[in-house]
């Protein structure tokens, strides 16, 4: 499998990253409601890591909104971009899923990522700095919160709780996608509103309690990499020889 070149003006420090993410947070568009929920095409982003050799594999899975439907799928794999810094790490990320989304043929859509959008310490997870960069509408279903905290949201699938920051600003929702079972954190990313957003993840959900595009694009993604692990693992072992 052929690793992906990383971008070269890429950030290769905390510094530039934050100057670069604050850059593309003031292109965030948050007052549109974005694509209606169960229509038109919904796409799946998730990654997987390969620590010991460095590698990152990303997944793009294409459904139809309404039946769930696989319309077409992408992997791309590279190096990874940028070390671990929380509240950073869609620079780790991005290069790979922006590989995986260029090798769809058709259009993707809205965006589902595994992550974060609004419910960020800084306000720009992964799904609001790929909504932006890609100019397509996005959300993030996260599975566990990230810093803020919550009430416990009502037994019952479509039940939610307020995700609320330090200033009042409601930044997404824990949302009960299946009666009695953990909820999801939805927040928007960009061109689409949190309402919206819950509504994508509860269609998406129908079954379980992680939407359809999360499940196809994590085995996806894990495939990928194994499969890029089993065609470098030998040529990099065998530099040490």
């Amino acid at each position: 499998m052929k690793i992906i070149d990383v971008p070269a003006d890429w950030p290769a420090d905390e510094s530039t990253a934050l100057a670069v993410q604050d850059a593309l947070r003031d292109r965030l568009v948050l007052d549109e409601p974005g694509p209606e929920p169960g229509t038109g095409r919904v796409t799946g982003v998730d990654v997987a890591y390969d620590d010991d050799l460095d590698l990152v594999a990303a997944a793009a899975v294409v459904l139809d909104a309404r039946t769930h439907t696989v319309i077409e799928e992408s992997t791309a794999v590279c190096r990874v971009a940028f070390p671990y810094v929380p509240g950073l790490l869609a620079f780790r990320e991005i290069p790979a899923v922006l590989g995986a989304l260029a090798a769809l043929a058709g259009d993707p859509g809205l965006l589902v990522c595994d992550g974060y959008g609004r419910a960020h310490p800084r306000r720009f997870g992964l799904a609001s700095h790929l909504g932006v960069v890609t100019g397509l509408p996005s959300i993030g279903v996260a599975k566990n919160p990230f810093v803020f905290s919550h009430p416990e949201p009502g037994p019952h699938r479509g039940d939610t709780a307020p995700l609320i920051a330090d200033d009042g600003e409601e930044v997404g929702r824990a949302l009960r996608t299946q009666d009695r079972v953990k909820p999801v954190y939805v927040s928007v990313g960009h061109r689409t509103s949190l309402d919206h957003a819950c509504a994508h993840t509860l269609r998406l959900a129908s079954r379980f309690r992680l939407p359809e595009t999360t499940r196809r694009a994590d085995r996806l993604c894990r495939d990928a990499l194994a499969e890029a692990v089993s065609s470098v693992a030998p040529t990099e072992s065998g530099r040490g020889v």
